[in-house]
């Protein structure tokens, strides 16, 4: 094992959470490292990219103007948004027994929006104020241990000592993974682990295409279906409007599925919308979020939606105030959203600098 890393502050986790709370502590006059698992940052936001084809994503994908904290980031780093195409009528599948119908959609007073490059734009404007000796990969930490003088993160093949950690995994997830001594009090493990991980249970799929077949006959890429087993989709194409994907969900019964068998289900059901123009695929992506094991632990019980997502307790930090539970299902407002990650980094990059000046 390699020699113990010193810094003043050690980030578990390099997705938006950890990479914007980088961003926050820059001019702090403080060290700072990013310890992530995965060979890639961006945690749960991953846009697929191709040459000749539109950025999709297969993670976050959606921000509103109640975004607050993420619109004035992505301002800050001169990032474009553009608002989701609906179109004029959407496809509409009550019940299994009735044909779908074709529902006229009403001006939409509160658009949906994506950003220009895809999420991946803003995941790599961050990552670019990282030192290259302050992101490190493949490094999976196994065990958080408090010291008088500071805290340990040990990971298999090497061990980080810090003034301060931050985790910004899923609270199950870093309940289930992580050794803490001393340990966390009693009554936060149970609040931990009844947290609902956002994007956990999610599949998410994108069609590429040559040509934006589903817009003709006034039609749009926007479904909703009670029948699935996909319950929404929408047009995806880029900010250009010249490469074309349909982006949507499956349901989460599905997981069982492999990849092939997926697609034939997706594929099927559109063809009873559109035809046999959706067979003409130029390349087909899915993300079954329930396999990602840096994502999602099992539960120990059956959890809600937003179960325990921006409770109380993760609003103080433990360890004798040397570890922070962050992330998005933590934060106050808007938990599960990329607007909660970016607030919940700015509110513990606050605190940090309170306690260290």
């Amino acid at each position: 094992m390699e020699q113990p890393s010193q810094t003043d502050i050690a980030i578990i986790g390099g997705g938006l959470t950890g990479l914007t709370l980088h961003y926050f502590l820059r001019e702090a006059g403080l060290s700072t490292v990013i310890i992530e698992a995965r060979d890639r940052v961006g945690g749960r936001i991953q846009t697929t990219t191709a040459q000749n084809q539109p950025p999709v994503e297969m993670g976050a994908t959606w921000l509103g103007k109640k975004h607050t904290h993420l619109v004035a980031l992505l301002d800050e780093l001169g990032l474009e948004t553009f608002p989701q195409q609906l179109g004029e009528r959407a496809i509409y599948e009550p019940v299994s027994t009735s044909p779908h119908q074709l529902v006229t959609l009403p001006a939409n007073e509160e658009p949906s929006y994506r950003i220009r490059g895809g999420k991946t734009a803003l995941i790599q404007a961050l990552a670019a104020q990282v030192p290259a000796d302050g992101l490190h990969f493949g490094q999976v930490v196994r065990k958080i241990t408090g010291r008088p003088d500071g805290i340990e993160v040990v990971c298999a093949e090497r061990t980080f000592t810090a003034k301060m950690v931050v985790s910004t995994l899923p609270p199950n997830l870093l309940l289930k993974t992580i050794a803490i001594e001393p340990a966390l009090p009693p009554e936060l493990l149970p609040i931990m682990a009844g947290t609902h991980t956002w994007m956990g249970e999610s599949i998410k799929f994108g069609l590429v295409y040559r040509s934006p077949f589903w817009r003709a006959d006034r039609l749009s890429g926007t479904l909703v279906s009670n029948v699935g087993p996909i319950p929404e989709m929408y047009d995806h194409a880029n900010f250009e409007d010249d490469r074309y994907a349909l982006k949507g969900f499956l349901h989460g019964a599905y997981h069982s599925l492999d990849r092939e068998e997926r697609l034939a289900i997706i594929l099927r059901q559109l063809r009873k919308y559109y035809g046999p123009a959706v067979d003409d695929f130029v390349d087909y992506h899915e993300k079954a979020w329930l396999h990602d094991p840096f994502t999602y632990a099992p539960y120990d019980q059956h959890v809600l939606p937003h179960q325990h997502n921006g409770h109380t307790d993760y609003h103080e930090p433990y360890l004798d105030g040397k570890l922070f539970i962050a992330g998005s299902e933590t934060a106050r407002d808007f938990p599960g959203y990329m607007e909660g990650a970016v607030s919940s980094a700015q509110w513990v990059a606050a605190q940090i600098r309170r306690r260290v000046n």
